[in-house]
Order: structure tokens, then sequence, then C-alpha cells
């Protein structure tokens, strides 16, 4: 097995995968197994036939029908591994360790694996060399800061992520490796924060927007925002709200607030009102709670809806069509056209056909169905495995290009 990078890549890069030395057109299966950080498996398998030389190269060579994905798909073993145990979510904790891949050849086509031929191991890694990464416990801050290698100062992002709490490293650590001096920022559930928030206070995410931009390595006048879920609805909010708030990547996000009201300045936003009867039942354990939340372009709802026309940031909407979780495409565009009805011309809406409600970056897995984090049943998010990889792929250096630009 011919692997480039040889030994580690960065988990968001290609990895070359070859096979030599094989019969000319000989029938193989190449398998993918990766362990989480609780030992759960991942695996994938493709079925392929050698050429008339004996090698084969991923970048040129279809799968076979039968596998885990078909056709000419260089990095499919890779974004088409799948959990053994159902509905598991591939997670990365500890950004300072690497996932380890498990690349096998078995001889044949069958349903059971042939006799094995080859064998590798590579590391998908979240730190380039000299990469930092920063433990931030700041007045009321609970964070991390990723700053790239070198001295200079770089452009600045706070990194927030969904409902459920906790503090997520994995999306922050990989845009530090492309030049990103990247917080990422809890805001519940973590440490001595708030367990289960009743209301979230604005003036935390200022305190975060201020120390970034007191740091000696952060570039200002300005940072960016990259949101995720209820982080993107925050992060919306904050450019409504807060100065010095330049640009603004919204992942699949409401446009109004909600589970959590939102204060600031003795003001509270109140969260956007839901209707459980419009909960639909996909089968006896799975729901879909895509039509769950009321308009928030019509009241009631509209007194949740942030008032988006007080931002100067440039606006990035990356909706995915096949969202069950946001109407992230309704809302975007609604949004959008409010703004321009303005005049505003600040915003652009990236739109992703067969993409869920999960948005992370490239050769993550599809998650399409998962523990709901205010529900806590099992929903259904969306998605189709082919079109989300390519939305992946797609739509991450579109957002490293958005921030470079305005940053």
């Amino acid at each position: 097995i011919r692997l480039s990078p040889a030994a580690r890549s960065l988990f968001d890069e290609p990895l070359a995968i070859a096979v030599q030395g094989l019969g000319p057109r000989q029938q193989v299966t190449l398998r993918t197994s990766l362990r989480d950080e609780t030992g759960e498996l991942f695996q994938a398998y493709a079925r392929y036939q050698a050429g008339d030389n004996g090698e084969l190269d991923l970048a040129r060579c279809p799968a076979l029908p039968g596998g885990s994905f078909c056709g000419l798909e260089p990095m499919g073993l890779l974004w088409a591994l799948q959990p053994r145990k159902q509905y598991w979510h591939l997670m990365k904790k500890d950004v300072q360790s690497p996932f380890l891949l498990q690349l096998e050849v078995f001889e044949g086509h069958g349903e059971s694996p042939g006799r094995l031929l080859a064998q590798a191991q590579h590391e998908r890694v979240f730190l380039r060399d000299g990469v930092r990464r920063v433990p931030v416990r700041e007045g009321r801050i609970r964070a991390t800061l990723f700053l790239p290698p070198g001295e200079g100062s770089f452009p600045g992002i706070i990194d927030i992520h969904g409902l459920g709490g906790g503090l997520l490293e994995h999306r922050a650590s990989l845009m530090a490796n492309h030049g990103f001096a990247t917080l990422a920022l809890a805001y519940y559930h973590y440490e001595d924060l708030p367990k289960e928030p009743t209301e979230l206070h604005l003036e935390y995410f200022e305190e975060a927007v201020n120390y970034m931009l007191q740091h000696p390595q952060v570039k200002g006048p300005g940072v960016g925002l990259l949101g995720y879920s209820k982080g993107a609805e925050l992060s919306l909010a904050m450019a409504a709200f807060l100065k010095n708030i330049t640009a603004v990547a919204s992942l699949n996000g409401p446009v109004a607030i909600t589970t959590i009201p939102l204060c600031y300045k003795g003001k509270t936003i109140p969260s956007l009102p839901f209707d459980e009867q419009r909960t639909k039942v996909i089968d006896s354990h799975i729901f879909d709670y895509s039509e769950l939340c009321l308009d928030p372009f019509q009241a009631p709802g509209n007194q949740s809806l942030i008032p988006l026309e007080k931002a100067e940031a440039q606006l990035l909407f990356i909706v995915g069509l096949d969202d069950h979780v946001v109407k992230s495409k309704y809302y975007a565009t609604e949004a959008c056209k409010l703004l321009q009805a303005q005049g505003k011309e600040n915003f652009q809406i990236l739109s992703y056909p067969g993409t869920g409600h999960c948005m992370e970056p490239p050769f993550f897995p599809l998650y399409s169905i998962g523990r709901h984090p205010l529900f806590h049943k099992w929903a259904v998010l969306g998605g189709e495995r082919g079109a989300y990889s390519k939305a992946q792929v797609h739509a991450w250096p579109q957002i490293q290009a958005f921030f470079n630009k305005y940053l």
C-alpha cells in the first residue's frame, strides 16, 4: 500500500491511496478501520480491480458496486466510514492525539474478507507542526486558543458550536492550520459555566471578542465568527449587537433566538416559540423536528428575530438543503431578502443538496440520525453520504477564503 503523505496527514487533507504488486486485473477489497477515543469502531470497504500492470490507484480507478460506495471516489474509504454501533457520531475530543487509520487489502470480492494481502497504518492529525494550543481561563471565558506557527499576527476567529454545550476543539484546531488564530469558545455545560442555562448573556461573548482583540497575535481591527447551529445563531446576534465583528460564517444556523433566551444590557430577546405537536414520527423511535418552531418572520415569532440589519459584518450563510433540524435554507433566504430590502449587500448564501444539519470539516463521516439536544430522542438530522462529502470539500476552502478576504 502506497500512501501520500506517507505516515501522517491533517484530518482535512486528502490522502492519496494506491496498491502496487497485484496481479493483472486482480480483484481485491480494500477496507479502512478507525477507532474513536471511546474505542468504537468505524469501517468502510470498497471493491476494486487492478489495472493490466497490477497497479491500483484510487484517484484513477473507480470502486465497483457492492461496497460502502462505488465510482471514482479517491477519498471514499475515509468519508464512507460507518460506526459499528448504530447512530454513533465520530467526535474528536483530544486534538493533540491523532486518529489511527488502518488500511487492509484482501483477495477477491467475497462477502467475508479473503486472504490478507497487505496492510498499512496512517495517522490523521488535527494540529500541524508548530500550531500552539493555549487553554484560556480569563475572566469568565472558558476556551482554547489555537495559534498558527510563527511570530506574526493572524486574522482572529471565534468558533462557536451548537446545543449540547462543552468545549469542542476539532474545527478550531483545523482552522489554525490554515493560518487563523482561532478561539474555540465554550458557553455552557463546561467546567464552572452554567450546566443548563435558562438564559444566555451576550456580555460573555463580548468578553471573548475583547480577549481576542487584545491578544498580541491577533490582527485587528475586527474578528470573524464561525458558528454552527445554535453557535451560528449566537454569532449572528453578536454581529447585530456588538462592535468589531467583521465577518460571520453561519453553518445551518437559525436567524432568530431559539431554545434559550438571549440577554444584553438588561434587555431580553425571547426564544422562538415552538409547538411539539408539529413533531413528525418517522418510525417508532426516530423523530423529525424540522417543523417544530414557529415562523420567525411572522407574529408571534418575529419578536425572536435577530435584527440583522444592524450588523455591519459580512455574512456567509452555509445551508444544507436536507437540514431536518433548522429550516436553514428558508431562514437564510428570508433574512437576506430583508437585508436586500434595506439596501444591504453584505451577504451571500452557499447551499448544498444532500446535506443535513451536521456540517463538519472534510472527511468526517455523515451523521444523519442523532440525539436531539433538547428532547433527548433520536432525531433525523438529514443528509446523504456522497453529497455530504462533496459539500464538506467545497465549503471548507470557501469558509477560509471568506475569512481571508474580510479579515
